[in-house]
């Protein structure tokens, strides 16, 4: 069975109240959909850092976030995690706010996750930074994981119409 990182961005969607962005609130759809009907397809992991990003603000939706993460396993930690986010952050892939980032892309290349699940766009799934990160990723002889969002893997190819 494949393996799913859960990013906390994931876990907030799930909690967040239905919006009325058209953008967002297909998103809280997808995010929905994936976790009803396809997280079963996988085994599921996140980390400390999703555990430490989740329990931050409204305390009764960090309780939420807490409770859909629990039974969810987290992968240990190790210094070569912190080694392969310090090595994005001094190639300036990212910004220095967006650390955390960098450290839930190393957990997931050095615990060999095969997805990264994520909405986080503006540092994670990032058609501009992947390239870069595969770069890192690639020089550090670490395998390179899909970096994706729901709407990636939510679907049946079934459904597609080749007219």
């Amino acid at each position: 069975m494949e393996t799913v990182y859960v990013e906390t961005s994931i876990i907030s969607y799930l909690r967040q109240k239905p919006s009325t962005q058209v953008v967002l609130a297909a998103r809280q759809l997808l995010t929905h959909q994936w976790w009803n009907d396809e997280r079963t397809n996988y085994q599921l992991v996140a980390s400390q850092f999703v555990i430490d990003e989740a329990s931050a603000g409204n305390p009764t939706l960090a309780a939420e976030r807490l409770q859909l993460l629990a039974g969810i396993p987290l992968l240990p930690l190790d210094a070569a995690i912190a080694d392969i986010a310090d090595e994005i952050m001094s190639r300036a892939i990212l910004p220095e706010k967006a650390r955390t980032d960098a450290l839930h892309i190393a957990a997931v290349a050095h615990h060999r996750i095969q997805y990264l699940l994520t909405w986080n766009c503006r540092h994670i799934a990032n058609a501009r930074i992947l390239p870069r990160i595969h770069n890192v990723l690639n020089d550090l002889l670490l395998p390179v994981p899909v970096i994706c969002t729901p709407e990636e893997m939510v679907g049946n190819d079934s459904e597609i119409d080749d007219n």
